[in-house]
Formats: structure tokens, sequence, C-alpha cells
């Protein structure tokens, strides 16, 4: 089995799963949902192709390296008639999560997750996590491996910023993949892609555990304050 590992990681990212109209909030960690988005935009694939429900059958599994900030974006929209007056405005409220560190594991099947990375590496569509405003990063593919997804998520190095494991040396990183990865508690999540269309956009449950690992950040340095003393 092959196990791709994604950094997820910007000023901004917006992870919702329950928006509707007027207020799009975020939830706390990446969704399944949103990440086949991503490897669908990567693909080429539009909204209404039948083909992204197959990708459902991804292995997944994303780690919280560092908690991002909640964000509120206050918006005023103003929509017009089809002669040009205006028609009304419109309040909205868009949640946003502010500096946070996520790492993905994506596994499956060899020759399906090797074209999955390909499509990643030179990808047809722009990609974003979550909202045009937030384009991933230049580094966000952490590599191709040849391992199971949850011995490589739980091994793999902690990737917060150094002045966040400064601030937290001693740091629980919650861990929610697939239910069928991991023993624990399962909760229900609306993340299940059934189709993307505008027209008809629709999600279906999806059983996931939550586990941790602990990280450990040892604050070295070669500078000696008292070697001129």
């Amino acid at each position: 089995m092959k196990t791709i590992l994604l950094k997820l990681a910007g000023p901004m990212q917006a992870r919702g799963t329950n928006s509707k109209f007027e207020t799009r909030y975020t939830d706390y960690y990446p969704s399944k949902s949103g990440i086949i988005g991503l490897i669908a935009a990567s693909m080429g694939l539009k909204r209404n192709d039948k083909n992204i429900e197959q990708l459902n059958k991804i292995d997944f599994a994303v780690r919280i390296d560092q908690e991002g900030k909640m964000l509120r974006d206050y918006h005023i929209a103003a929509k017009y008639k089809k002669n040009g007056s205006l028609e009304r405005n419109y309040v909205t409220n868009r949640y946003y999560l502010e500096d946070a560190v996520f790492v993905v594991a994506l596994g499956g099947e060899d020759k399906f997750i090797e074209e999955i990375y390909k499509a990643l590496k030179n990808p047809y569509y722009q990609l974003f996590m979550g909202r045009r405003s937030c384009p991933v990063q230049a580094d966000f593919m952490l590599g191709l491996y040849d391992e199971k997804i949850m011995d490589l998520i739980k091994k793999y190095p902690w990737q917060a910023s150094n002045n966040y494991k400064k601030a937290n040396p001693f740091y629980r990183a919650n861990i929610y993949s697939d239910a069928d990865l991991e023993d624990g508690k399962e909760s229900i999540r609306n993340d299940r892609v059934i189709t993307f269309s505008q027209e008809s956009r629709k999600f279906g449950i999806r059983y996931e555990t939550r586990t941790y690992v602990d990280m450990f950040f040892e604050n070295q340095t070669d500078h000696d304050i008292f070697a001129k003393l």
C-alpha cells in the first residue's frame, strides 16, 4: 500500500461541511470531501463528473499539527437586477482558520494512489484550501511512501512552526481518520461526496475515529550567552 502525505498550511484556510447561504462556517480541520475536491481539481474533473464519487474509496486521515484561530470576515454583497439597478444588499459572514497546519494522509491501491500523486504534482486546475482566496502553499506535497497510512501519519515529524513548538513543547496532536482505519469511538460527519454540482451539491454521512499522538519539542541552540564572561 502506498500513502501520500500533504501539508496544508497558510495564513488562512476554510474547512466547512455545514455552510449555507449568507453564513459560511469552517470546521477546525480538513474534511475528506474537501480533500477529494482538491484531488478532483488536480485531475481536471468537472463538478458533476461521476468519477468523483469513486474518490470516496481513498483511505483518509488528518493530523492537526498546529491549531488555527477562528477569523470572521464580514461582507456586504450587492445583488443587481437585469436592468442594472440594485435589488438588495446581502450581509454575509465567512469564517476562516488562521495559521493552522495539518498533515493529510491518503492511502489505497498502489496504481490509484500513484495516479493521484502525479495529478497533485501537475494539477489541471489551481488548488485551494477551501476557498479561492486560500491557495495551497508551494511545498504542500510531503511525498509518496510505501507505508500504511496510520503508521506513517503517527510517526511523521511535527510540522508546526518553531514559534508554535516553543509555546507548546508538549503537544497532543489529534488525528481524525476513516473509522475502518483505527479502533475507537466513531463519530458522524456529513462528508461523503455524492456530487459537487452547483445546482444540486450533495453529501452523505461518513464515519470517522479520533486518536492522537504526543509531540515533543526540545529547544536547542548553539548560542551560549555566558561564553564572553
